[in-house]
């Protein structure tokens, strides 16, 4: 269970994981942070609406949670996720895919119902899809 993250701050009550941050993810973060000298700097995950799906992930550099934010941690790596971001993201997985279409962070989110063919927006169960229906506009 060494590769599951789970909640720092000390009134979480969650029992299972919140996030599951994977090795691939895990050493390109490690690697940007380094790379950029933010080592103590963590990433900062969310969900906002927007999107062909309805709503979108996003993700940022950061140095400090905000009062309410849930902080997870693995392999020296810290991941920071608002408390209305965690409602969407709960058994959610991010890795890091590095193919011939190119390399980005991926979450494999349980939570989602449908997602864009670009897999950077989803609609959950009782989310409503994006008016603009058709293709994906994401790129």
């Amino acid at each position: 269970m060494s590769d599951l993250l789970m909640p720092t701050v000390p009134n979480e009550t969650a029992l299972e994981p919140a996030v599951t941050l994977l090795p691939a993810a895990a050493a390109k973060l490690k690697a940007l942070l380094a790379e950029r000298n933010l080592t103590n700097h963590g990433l900062r995950v969310f969900v906002s609406g927007g999107g062909c799906s309805g709503m979108q992930y996003g993700m940022a550099i950061e140095k400090e949670p905000g009062e309410f934010d849930t902080t997870l941690e693995q392999d020296g790596v810290k991941v920071i996720i608002d408390p209305t971001s965690m409602m969407y993201l709960a058994g959610a997985t991010i890795d890091y895919v590095d193919n011939l279409m190119g390399g980005g962070f991926r979450i494999d989110n349980p939570n989602a119902v449908s997602t864009c063919g670009c897999g950077h927006s989803f609609r959950t169960s009782g989310g409503q899809a994006a008016s603009g229906g058709g293709g994906c506009g994401c790129h």
